[in-house]
């Protein structure tokens, strides 16, 4: 007892000395100023050179995947938060004229207000997305606004495969596209430089009515240029109307509502954020979207995945680049940084963040298996500093089996909501299979308690097996009263072994947005055709033959 209390003395002092020691120290790259920050144990950093390593970072983390290609349309998705703000920081500064390198592709930003699943008045969501936008005007880059309501007016073909466009630059040599891009500009400043000025236009012979004319078109050119880069522009402005009716409110709070999990809750509802950036940046010209994931939260994701049976997919989930969707790629460049060091920037550089109420704002630890998983993860590391670290390291080790499974393949191959490679495709001598196997065995009713359900409740059917009130009792054959089961059965088997437990979790598939539903009646229909034709296809290994004699 003795020594226990002893240690219980020992160990604030020594925490004071580390900390005394801490601020006593040089700057690890200039060693002349005094330390403001340790980011980890032995780096101290002072301001300026914090900055000089954040900056580096996040440039040489698009200079060495050399994805993203000069000129290209890049959409910059927002939440508002420290490190979605952190990145549209560093975008500002690598496209100013002070910059020493450079950034060279056309940012534009998006935002999903979610403030209808989140319990948010419309008054209390008109204030923040007016914060929002004032900061996105500050940028000068064009912003979209988009409402998690609008996903009810997603076109049905939003779920269908497309292929690689040629705006991707898709086996483009990176270099000779920079070539490419650096002579295009010098050709249009001579063409600036050539261009007569307003002065040299507006003749001095010419009388005040002709001037003023001329003055007029000149000001009607100038914008009308402006209007197409698209700086001025502005979708569902928080001072007009709102893009979405109260039905549409309704719904998405009635399909969230009649989730059973908060877990499905927030899976469902990164699924359908995700559907809207991809809309959003198809109908908008963009090639790429930017993600604001930071490493900490990377590591949280992966192990939230494993737990959730995403492991197939732990590549693209995590990963720097995601391609999953074909002609629109999704990158990570803030991967890099942990939550700490990004806490940290905003609050030496006077970053602007808003802070927007989430689903799992004020849960405890235990209600979902994202918020135990992120509990874990951070208590975990501050015992531990090197944790997230090893995670995050681990992600980058992970690959898929084909990088590039988008081309070439069947969509019925993969997920009807995630759009990732099908996971269940399996053997039936697997863990998966023999999961099935106990559900539909769990299912089954004794025949003892089937007989008294008979006797004793009344049948919701008429005598032609006609459900009446819209509930079906099982009391007739399979064939009137089973819709629902085999509706359930077929959209399931359109689904990754994740979202089928999602899915699991609602009431009722009837609340899903109709561009899902739609999308899973054209593969129903797709699979049966093929079915009837399949003994006149010509198997993949005997058409690659036919076409090589």
């Amino acid at each position: 007892m003795c020594e226990a209390e002893q240690d219980d003395t020992e160990q604030p002092l020594l925490r004071a000395e580390a900390i005394a020691a801490s601020v006593a120290q040089k700057c690890m790259k200039c060693q002349d100023n005094s330390a403001v920050l340790v980011i980890r144990v032995g780096d101290a950093f002072c301001k300026s050179c914090f900055k000089e390593y954040f900056v580096h970072k996040f440039r040489a983390m698009l200079g060495k995947t050399r994805l993203i290609f000069p000129g290209e349309q890049v959409l910059l998705a927002l939440s508002g938060g420290p490190t979605s703000s952190a990145m549209l920081c560093q975008v500002q500064e690598g496209l100013s004229r002070e910059a020493p390198k450079k950034l060279r592709f056309c940012p534009g930003i998006v935002h999903i207000d979610e403030g209808a699943v989140c319990g948010r008045s419309l008054e209390e969501r008109r204030a923040t997305l007016t914060q929002l936008e004032a900061i996105f005007q500050s940028s000068g880059f064009p912003y979209h606004i988009v409402y998690l309501e609008e996903v009810f007016k997603l076109p049905n073909s939003m779920l269908q495969s497309v292929s690689s466009s040629p705006a991707s630059h898709y086996g483009e040599n990176y270099k000779e596209a920079v070539d490419g891009f650096l002579q295009k500009q010098r050709e249009t400043l001579t063409q600036i430089e050539q261009t007569p000025t307003v002065v040299e236009q507006l003749n001095v012979t010419d009388t005040e009515e002709q001037v003023q004319t001329k003055l007029a078109q000149l000001h009607i050119c100038d914008l009308f240029g402006k209007e197409n880069t698209g700086y001025t522009f502005t979708e569902a402005s928080t001072s007009g109307k709102w893009p979405f009716n109260l039905t549409q409110t309704e719904a998405i709070k009635e399909l969230f509502s009649s989730i059973k999990t908060l877990t499905a809750k927030e899976e469902l509802l990164q699924t359908l954020r995700h559907h809207l950036l991809l809309y959003t940046a198809r109908i908008k010209g963009y090639t790429k979207i930017m993600m604001g994931d930071s490493c900490t939260r990377l590591a949280v994701k992966l192990l939230t995945n494993i737990s959730l049976g995403r492991g197939a997919s732990l590549a693209i989930d995590t990963g720097f680049s995601d391609n999953r969707y074909g002609d629109i790629m999704i990158v990570r460049p803030m991967r890099e940084y942990s939550s700490k060091e990004i806490a940290f920037y905003n609050k030496l550089f006077d970053v602007p963040n808003i802070f927007t109420p989430a689903l799992d704002t004020k849960a405890n630890d235990k209600a979902s298996i994202h918020r135990l998983t992120e509990s874990f993860v951070n208590k975990l590391q501050s015992d531990f500093p090197s944790t997230v670290s090893t995670v995050y390291r681990t992600s980058e080790k992970l690959n898929t089996v084909s990088s590039d499974f988008n081309c070439g393949a069947e969509q019925i191959d993969k997920c009807l909501l995630c759009l990732c490679a099908m996971d269940t495709k399996v053997e039936k001598a697997s863990a998966f299979h023999a999961t099935l196997i106990s559900e539909k065995l769990s299912l089954k009713q004794n025949p003892d308690q089937m007989l008294v359900k008979e006797v004793t409740e009344p049948s919701c059917c008429g005598d032609d097996g006609v459900e009446e009130k819209g509930k079906c009792c099982g009391a007739h054959s399979e064939a009137f009263c089973s819709t629902d089961s085999n509706r359930t059965t077929d959209l399931l088997s359109m689904l990754c072994y994740s979202c089928r437990l999602t899915v699991k979790d609602m009431v009722s598939l009837d609340l899903l947005p109709q561009y899902v539903l739609s999308e899973a009646e054209r593969r129903k229909r797709r699979a049966q055709v093929r079915e009837q034709i399949q003994e006149f296809l010509l198997a993949p290994e005997e058409e690659v033959d036919t076409t090589s004699s």
